[in-house]
């Protein structure tokens, strides 16, 4: 099942589900937040829910795309409310990347940081049902402000070094009135990065990682494939510039999903009721790696078949803005 949110005409949030059919619009609901949290609070699914609901009429969620009208599939009235969020160092990349990357890991004197957390991953990120594996590289993105829309353009702040796209998937969350995390589902996301100032110094990290992000436009509903398959692209002037496969899911993963939701959650301040938490997972797959420099104007495009609509973002380079602290 897939679930998204899309305006009509009139500005009116509805919420629209497919399930290998054309998307019809859920009777009675005015978001995905509202139906996630009655869910979580009936003790029902969300599928379940939205069978007892029933389905309207049927809509072109593609047209309604072209059109701008597609939301982000889930989105909170207080911005602050919602995270963004990320773990790194999550995934085994190609046979050929895996195999140097092996090669090198032979040599304790010889690692970096980066090459010491992927090797706790391949040890220790994937253990027995119940038990608790090695924790990940963690980053924080930033709240509700930062998340766009798919269609809406990425927004780089004048001052960055590089904008440059990372194609994952992300878990979407909502938290329970006493503090549970629920599992909406998972989404295409656009994990937008500055890569030359995280080159500089891996302690800029965090600085890296302040920027926009993008995810779904569609929900999957339910548990994500072991391997999923699809492509990352950049569109520049209508043609493809680069194009390269993206893989995720657990096969294709050094950790289990119930690894990084674990290290994630086991925060308190990530477990309070009512928030949103859209958490991404990493990826292997970046046009920067290729020696791919965007511009303005460039469109990355994320698809995977099991996801329904690609995620669709154009770049935008933000003015500079004069900043002055004023004491009060």
């Amino acid at each position: 099942m897939l679930i998204s949110e899309v305006m009509d005409e009139a500005g009116i949030i509805k919420v629209a589900v497919r399930n290998g059919g054309p998307a019809r619009i859920v009777r009675s609901a005015k978001s995905v937040y509202s139906l996630a949290l009655e869910a979580a609070r009936s003790g029902s699914s969300l599928a379940g829910l939205i069978e007892a609901r029933g389905l309207g009429e049927t809509i072109d969620l593609e047209a309604a795309y072209r059109k701008r009208l597609l939301r982000s599939p889930i989105s909170h009235a207080d911005p602050a409310h919602l995270h963004l969020t990320g773990t790194g160092l999550t995934h085994l990349g190609s046979a050929a990347a895996r195999d140097a990357m092996h090669q090198k890991l032979n040599g304790e004197e010889a690692l970096t940081d980066s090459m010491k957390m992927f090797r706790m991953g391949i040890e220790g990120g994937k253990p027995a049902s119940g038990q608790m594996g090695v924790q990940p590289e963690w980053f924080y993105k930033g709240n509700g402000t930062m998340a766009v829309a798919p269609g809406a353009p990425l927004v780089s702040p004048h001052f960055a070094s590089d904008a440059g796209e990372e194609p994952e998937i992300a878990g979407i969350y909502v938290i329970g009135d006493d503090g549970t995390p629920f599992r909406v589902g998972f989404a295409l996301s656009n994990e937008f990065s500055d890569h030359v100032t995280e080159r500089v110094n891996y302690l800029y990290l965090a600085h890296s990682k302040l920027r926009n992000a993008s995810f779904g436009p569609e929900i999957l509903v339910g548990e994500l494939p072991a391997d999923t398959r699809g492509s990352s692209r950049i569109i520049r002037n209508g043609s493809t510039l680069w194009e390269k496969p993206f893989l995720s899911g657990e096969s294709n993963m050094s950790h289990t999903i119930a690894n990084l939701e674990h290290h994630h959650f086991k925060y308190p301040a990530f477990r309070q009721p009512g928030d949103i938490h859209v958490h991404m997972f990493g990826t292997a797959t970046l046009s920067f790696a290729d020696g791919v420099r965007t511009e303005p104007g460039d469109v990355f495009e994320i698809e995977v078949p099991e996801f329904g609509l690609p995620l669709r973002n154009p770049l935008k380079i933000d003015q500079p803005v004069s900043i002055r602290v004023r004491a009060l």
